[in-house]
């Protein structure tokens, strides 16, 4: 398990979407690596649950946040192999800890918040709650985005990872990564 969950060494600047949902991760994510001529890592969480909504019409379980770990890494580690200097990730283990921690009252597995404090990334993009919220099967808290920022923002705190907030629209937030961006390039 612990392998399955550990992020292989590597010499790219890694750089991750991190926040509430319904807050422009995955389109900005495309829109990074397209600029960078990259690759991103899809959250496997939203893959993973859409399809266990649509055959069993159940939501997401604690015995489903170690798969859920393993196939978000599997991901990542893969194109990690693959990325030119840069790779952008839609989301990362620290967000699944928030979010486990976040529905099952406090609870995170041992080997995901192990891994989840252990993985490194260059830089966070903390994405904020200003823009529209979009409804689909999985999202479900449009009434709490406010206390679900505020985890992920002291999540970043506690652990003092190097974070920067996006607000704005889209463009804005692509602007501003990119500024972030170029700065770890050029002092890589």
């Amino acid at each position: 398990m612990a392998e399955k969950l550990a992020q292989r060494p590597s010499s790219l600047i890694k750089v991750v979407l991190f926040g509430p949902e319904s807050t422009g991760k995955t389109s900005l994510a495309q829109m990074l690596a397209t600029h960078y001529d990259t690759f991103w890592v899809e959250e496997y969480m939203r893959e993973y649950l859409q399809e266990k909504w649509d055959k069993e019409k159940k939501i997401c379980e604690t015995k489903d946040m170690l798969p859920i770990a393993e196939g978000q890494m599997k991901r990542e580690n893969l194109l990690a192999q693959k990325a030119n200097k840069l790779l952008v990730s839609d989301t990362n283990l620290l967000e699944l800890k928030v979010y486990s921690e976040a529905y099952y009252k406090g609870f995170c597995d041992p080997q995901l918040l192990k891994h989840a404090l252990n993985n490194q990334y260059d830089l966070y993009f903390l994405t904020y709650i200003d823009v529209p919220w979009t409804p689909d099967d999985l999202r479900d808290k449009p009434e709490d985005r406010k206390g679900m920022f505020k985890r992920f923002e002291e999540e970043l705190i506690k652990h003092q990872k190097p974070y920067v907030i996006l607000k704005g629209d889209l463009i804005d937030r692509f602007n501003i990564a990119i500024e972030e961006i170029d700065e770890l390039l050029k002092n890589k």
